[in-house]
């Protein structure tokens, strides 16, 4: 299981406020979107633009990191846009980070992410991620030995030709894309690519995720699925 952007249902995307709150409710993991701003520095936002989660306006690219520093998020003064070695820090041998890639990204803008992890030592705790297929191939160049997921919003004909074909580890779709061919599942396991799906937050796609045997869940709701759990194991 997966928090999706920490407890986003709850609490403010991205913020370390809501990753803290998926760690608290007993998840292992959560995901957060990484982008660099102006001057280079890997940040945690999902959006192109500022405008809808904070207080700032225009692209998140065109701001520098002293700029960002000046905004809260929407609706929730004293919260912060953080960067991405604030939430690295926060990382201990029982929290894990599935990081997307968010958008295109240079070979600089790559090395700068692969870094930040790997200074702050935790480069086993995190999992990158991405749609960008660009951005996945320069990743394999940077790091070989590195794993790290396809994003998709839908199945690709072949998802074990097309993991092969990026050298893939894990292919990670949209779930309702998954819930039309759940088969798909055994086939990239028996491939050895695992599988983690986006974003499930009704009980009725747990049990149906859980019953094509993904490896993980992503959801907004961490707390109450990790409850489920609890109480179907019980």
């Amino acid at each position: 299981m997966v928090g999706h952007r920490g407890a986003g249902a709850r609490l403010p995307e991205n913020t370390l406020t809501s990753f803290l709150a998926a760690w608290h409710a007993g998840a292992a993991w959560v995901e957060a979107d990484t982008q660099p701003t102006a001057d280079g520095v890997p940040v945690l936002l999902h959006d192109r633009d500022l405008d809808r989660t904070t207080s700032g306006r225009g692209p998140v690219r065109a701001a520098r990191l002293r700029d960002l520093a000046t905004l809260t998020v929407r609706g929730w003064p004293g919260i912060w846009v953080p960067r991405l070695a604030e939430l690295l820090a926060m990382l201990t041998p029982s929290r894990a980070l599935l990081l997307e890639l968010k958008g295109y990204h240079t070979s600089a803008q790559i090395r700068a992410v692969l870094d930040e992890i790997d200074g702050a030592g935790v480069a086993d705790r995190v999992l990158l991620q991405s749609f960008e297929v660009e951005v996945l191939r320069e990743l394999r160049r940077a790091a070989p030995d590195r794993p790290f997921g396809l994003l998709v919003s839908a199945l690709d004909a072949d998802p074990v030709a097309r993991c092969r074909e990026l050298d893939a580890d894990y292919y990670n779709p949209a779930a309702r894309a998954l819930l039309a061919r759940p088969g798909v599942v055994s086939e990239l396991h028996a491939a050895g690519i695992g599988v983690v799906c986006w974003t499930a937050n009704t009980p009725a796609e747990w049990e149906a995720l859980a019953g094509a045997g993904v490896d993980g869940i992503i959801t907004d709701t961490p707390a109450e699925l990790l409850a489920r759990q609890r109480r179907n194991s019980a």
